[in-house]
This record gives C-alpha cells, sequence and structure tokens, in this order.
C-alpha cells in the first residue's frame, strides 16, 4: 500500500506540479524559467502617460513611469511618437505604445537591471520581463520594435 500511495502522489506531481516528471528531471522550460516565473512581483494598473509623466504609465514603447520612477527598456528600440520623423514611423510608435500598455497590465513582471544604472537623461534602464521573456523581445517579435544596439537610427 505505501509504494501505492508513492506512486499515486508521484503521479500527482507530474501531472499538476507544472511539468515535474517522475524522474526528479526540471519543469518544463528549466529550473531558470520555473524561478523567473516565481520571482514576478511587480504590478500596477498602467495608464497612458499625459504630459509630463506620472505615477504608473506608459510614454511609449520604451519609456514607463513606474512608482514615480521613469524607466527605458533596456533592451528595446520603439518608433518615436513625440515628434516621429514621418507618418509610418507616428503609425508604428502609437502600435508600440498600445501594446506595451496591454503588456505591462498583463500581470505581475520583473524589473531586471543591466549594466548600468540610468541613462544621460536620468531614466532608470531595466528590462521587463514575465516568466523569464522579455516583454521588449515581444514587440520585437511581433515587429513593433527592434533591439537596441546603441545610437540613434530612423524609423522612416
Amino acid at each position: 500500500m505505501t509504494r501505492f500511495l508513492s506512486l499515486m502522489l508521484m503521479l500527482s506531481v507530474a501531472i499538476f506540479g507544472g511539468g515535474w516528471t517522475l524522474f526528479g528531471t526540471a519543469p518544463i522550460g528549466g529550473v531558470a524559467a520555473f524561478a523567473a516565473r516565481a520571482a514576478d512581483t511587480e504590478a500596477a494598473s498602467f495608464v497612458f502617460c499625459h504630459d509630463n509623466g506620472g505615477t504608473n504609465c506608459v510614454v511609449d514603447g520604451d519609456t514607463i513611469w513606474y512608482r514615480g520612477t521613469k524607466i527605458r527598456i533596456a533592451d528595446i528600440d520603439t518608433p518615436e511618437t513625440h515628434q516621429p520623423k514621418c507618418p509610418a514611423e507616428a503609425k508604428l510608435g502609437a502600435a508600440a505604445t498600445r501594446r506595451m500598455l496591454q503588456l505591462v497590465n498583463a500581470g505581475p513582471f520583473t524589473l531586471q537591471s543591466i549594466n548600468r544604472d540610468e541613462d544621460r537623461y536620468g531614466r532608470k534602464l531595466r528590462v521587463i520581463a514575465r516568466g523569464g521573456k522579455s516583454l521588449g523581445e515581444l514587440l520585437v517579435e511581433e515587429g513593433l520594435a527592434r533591439y537596441y544596439k546603441g545610437g540613434r537610427r530612423g524609423w522612416c
């Protein structure tokens, strides 16, 4: 009977435990992804920013205000919404801004530091991730951003 109960417990863990197997291997996505999901503790209700910032709002596709701190999403570059150089940039920038608003409102996330704390404008440089995946990377995959490689590059 003890073996039966042990087997049932292990089977329950395998089925309901988020991907653990009977052989003690890591959950689907690996230990790091599992730990990252558990670490997503930041959350707020975000709106679009109006004027000069706020508490929890999205400025554009790569800049947010969170708890009164202006954050530049460090791993991506999105088209400008303030003084775009052409109509195509304005349109893509607006779409990136709307999508970032959806993403930050979709649930808890993590703010990950990079090798620099701030940019030259005083914005905190952070990668925003959920479940171990960068939200900026999602924008790149959706064609709304590109990976940031330094400097300014046009969108027109």
